[in-house]
């Protein structure tokens, strides 16, 4: 059930904007800076031991230095998506252009990174939650964004839907497929990188003017604390 909160939260935000027409975008950069902080604490508490555990106990006592290269390349891996992606994974939309067809490169970018990010949830199933809680503002976003735009309904649901099902398809794809799954450090090493690009990006986009907001700070401690019972 886990595995399909992703697709749930993805489908509720797309719902909420289509419905409901959300206008306040200060609660949005709140929800953001909670989703920022607890998907970062998630990666520092959980995947980032796990990795850093495997390759010790691949390597022995010798140093190495692979799993910081491979987070380093999602973190490359991500600035790189975004030239295409225009920041959508992080809520940070802008266009006043009408759209008279599907953005393939902010749509293939999406659906890798959204990919990607479920590689890990086969061995985390509490990342779940955290990746949902990422997916919900973006999918709100995102559609509002299209609406905005006046891309076709049918064309924003069809985007909407491959958004949803990619991180579970990500799951799906890394526990049964052995070529995947023989290299599940590797790649969660690289998701790493690519999580920790997206929620600090989140947390520093989310302030206006870079001023303290008393708000913004109780939303990530918020996100923090609760990372710590997960």
């Amino acid at each position: 059930m886990n595995y399909l909160l992703p697709l749930f939260s993805v489908l509720i935000g797309y719902g909420i904007a289509l419905f409901l027409k959300p206008t306040k975008k200060k609660n949005l950069k709140l929800l953001l800076a909670f989703s920022g902080a607890f998907l970062l604490s998630l990666t520092v508490m959980h995947l980032l031991p796990e990795v850093y555990e495997a390759d010790h106990a691949h390597h022995g006592h010798e140093h190495s230095s692979a799993i910081g290269i491979f987070i380093m390349a999602g973190i490359l891996f991500q600035i790189i998506l975004e030239f295409f992606s225009k920041g959508a994974e992080h809520g940070h939309v802008h266009s006043h252009d009408e759209m008279q067809s599907m953005p393939w490169s902010l749509f293939i970018s999406l659906c890798l990174h959204a990919f990607l990010e479920g590689f890990p949830v086969s061995h985390h199933e509490n990342l779940a939650i955290g990746i949902a809680i990422h997916h919900l503002p973006i999918a709100i976003i995102l559609t509002v964004f299209f609406l905005n735009a006046k891309l076709g309904k049918s064309t924003i649901f069809f985007f909407m839907l491959a958004f949803a099902i990619m991180t579970p398809l990500g799951t799906v794809a890394s526990e049964y497929l052995p070529m995947l799954s023989e290299y599940y450090t590797q790649i969660t090493a690289v998701v790493i990188g690519i999580l920790f690009h997206i929620s600090s990006t989140i947390i520093f986009e989310t302030s206006e003017g870079h001023k303290f907001n008393i708000a913004k700070v109780s939303m990530i401690i918020l996100g923090i604390v609760l990372a710590c019972f997960v």
